[in-house]
């Protein structure tokens, strides 16, 4: 008879994430619930976009620990994203609704709709690289336009990979804003 060699498997030797409701969850099972999300979101925004008569694809991905789903398409589109992503961020809280209440679950998924988050990331990066760079050369801080909390996120990202120079947020919503400083 041959030995058989036993281990033991701690919950350490699987990878083991946060759920949104804070009670852990495995790497298999958050991807399944994230994938659901995704499709409950997709048909949500598909009968959205057939009652309003706009043409579009909607792509269902998942990164890290969120659900991703994007628009794309037709040129109609970018009224559903508005005046700074006003009418975007509002689509998105709605289809975070639609989801939680099929789930009963809290969703981050995130919505893009014509790449317009994805352009906005990188204009984001772009600006916390060239202010960060610009404070690192006079010592000057400096304080950007108010944004909102997606949008600082990415600033603070971006300043955090120049070395000697950090960031913080100052101000109260709506106008709470990014402050880069030397140090």
């Amino acid at each position: 008879m041959a030995e058989a060699d036993i281990t033991d498997v701690t919950e350490s030797d699987v990878e083991v994430r946060e759920g949104v409701d804070g009670q852990s969850e495995k790497g298999d099972d958050l991807e399944e619930r994230l994938v659901a999300e995704g499709e409950i979101a997709g048909d949500y925004l598909e009968e959205l976009l057939d009652l309003l008569d706009f043409d579009g694809d909607i792509d269902l991905d998942v990164e890290g620990n969120r659900a991703i789903v994007s628009i794309d398409g037709g040129e109609d589109l970018s009224k559903l994203v508005g005046r700074k992503g006003e009418v975007l961020d509002a689509l998105q809280e709605l289809t975070r609704l639609a989801v939680h209440q099929k789930t009963g679950e809290r969703s981050r998924l995130m919505l893009d709709i014509a790449n317009w988050r994805r352009r906005r990331r990188e204009e984001l990066s772009a600006l916390g690289e060239k202010v960060a760079h610009r404070v690192l050369e006079t010592g000057d801080r400096e304080e950007l336009a108010p944004m909102t909390p997606f949008e600082r996120k990415i600033v603070h990202d971006a300043v955090a990979g120049v070395e000697g120079v950090h960031s913080e947020s100052e101000g109260v919503e709506p106008s709470r804003r990014v402050v880069v400083l030397k140090g």
